[in-house]
């Protein structure tokens, strides 16, 4: 895989270059609420800027119906990458048509434009390899030289992702190369005790990666939503807690092969339950009790771990020489049930482990409850693709990008 060096090395100077992005940033009513998104593809774009390059940046945003949606245009992502690079940004309202054209035409050595929503166009994510082929041919028009940047985004078979790379010269960017680099130290040579938090709200979205882990991790903490699962697989009843039945038997496997593995699985001892789920709007407060993990009311739901398996998760972490964290430890965006995923973090931040905080909701509950970013070894800046390469699947977009 080439990086971005290679590609200075050998000159970008009056060079179209596409920087395929991730600037898929919450938004609340236009707003953009966590821009550390933007802020990771900066080093790349700034590099390829102060070489002289025409630096021509694309992304997705949410999930509009391959066609133009206002509430995704990337314009405010745009703003906010140009107010970050001190520079005017260009925008351009389509992604391939005359606009893209006159904006990226429009270019000076050293200049940058965004274009529109990739996935305003069905071709960016069309299963068709011929109609996803037809979009990536046009995106190449635009463009001299490729550069991959959007790790959130290297899990999907996407035209952008996967099928533009083969049109053009193609590079990874700062953010790919740091990403990859982190991951192998999870995988290839993991420095031990490796523990390993997963939380989130359903256990059917991190099966895969437990089945893997499993196999590597020391320990394996559990919390959030995920949780009661387990718990119901070990005969506790959870109340109205978030259940997936369906999954018990493949949980119950997974504890059999814990033990037998010598691997740690460790549960929440006590939860913060209440009988209403919170107004995540008006953060008003809510009536909550702590209670044993098992014994919650028939009535009640946990919505976070209690003080006791916040003290006992921190000391499974505590000796940690590496530490991976993906999903909350409970609804995190309320204050009444932030204090779960505020201790794991701080319990990170104490480590003198390697730490990897494993990017979406992880990434957002670090910056939402107020950590110095640099305090973690890494934040991630792809939930999906991290797990998914820790799950051993081979991701399209960086398999693309290889030579």
């Amino acid at each position: 895989m080439k990086t971005i060096d290679e590609l200075l090395s050998e000159g970008v100077s009056g060079k179209r270059v596409f920087v395929r992005a991730d600037l898929n940033v919450p938004l609340a009513d236009g707003v953009i609420t966590d821009d550390g998104r933007i802020r990771a593809v900066l080093p790349t774009v700034k590099a390829l800027a102060e070489a002289g390059a025409k630096v021509v940046v694309a992304s997705h945003l949410g999930r509009p119906k391959g066609a133009p949606d206002p509430a995704f245009s990337l314009l405010p992502a745009a703003e906010r990458l140009g107010e970050l690079l001190g520079a005017p940004v260009a925008f351009a309202q389509d992604t391939v048509g005359p606009a893209a054209h006159e904006a990226v035409d429009g270019l000076e050595p050293g200049q940058v434009a965004v274009i529109e929503n990739l996935r305003f166009n069905a071709g960016e994510t069309s299963k068709d390899d011929t109609e996803r082929g037809e979009f990536a041919d046009r995106l190449a028009a635009l463009a001299d030289v490729y550069v991959g940047d959007g790790f959130g985004a290297v899990h999907r078979k996407h035209a952008s992702v996967y099928d533009l790379p083969a049109r053009l010269p193609h590079y990874a960017g700062y953010l790919i190369a740091t990403e990859v680099g982190v991951l192998k130290k999870l995988t290839d040579d993991v420095k031990r005790p490796y523990v390993v938090a997963l939380g989130g709200a359903k256990v059917s979205d991190k099966l895969a990666v437990i089945d893997e882990l499993l196999g590597k991790a020391d320990r394996l903490l559990v919390g959030g939503g995920m949780a009661y699962t387990f718990l119901k697989a070990q005969g506790h009843e959870v109340g109205i807690s978030l259940l997936q039945e369906d999954q018990i038997p493949t949980v119950t496997e997974y504890l059999e092969r814990a033990a037998k593995n010598g691997v740690e699985l460790v549960l929440p001892v006590d939860v913060v339950a209440s009988t209403e789920f919170p107004d995540l709007k008006t953060k008003a407060p809510t009536e909550h009790v702590v209670v044993d993990a098992d014994r919650i009311p028939a009535d009640h739901e946990g919505l976070d771990i209690g003080p006791r398996t916040r003290e006992l998760y921190a000391s499974k972490l505590a000796d940690a020489a590496t530490v991976f964290w993906n999903g909350p430890m409970g609804v995190f965006e309320h204050p009444d049930y932030a204090e779960g995923t505020k201790a794991v973090a701080q319990a990170l931040v104490d480590s003198d482990g390697f730490t990897v905080v494993g990017g979406g909701d992880s990434a957002a509950a670090v910056r939402t409850l107020g950590f110095d970013e640099s305090a973690f070894g890494h934040i991630s800046t792809g939930g999906g693709a991290s797990l998914e390469y820790l799950e051993g699947k081979t991701l399209p977009g960086l398999a693309a990008l290889e030579d």
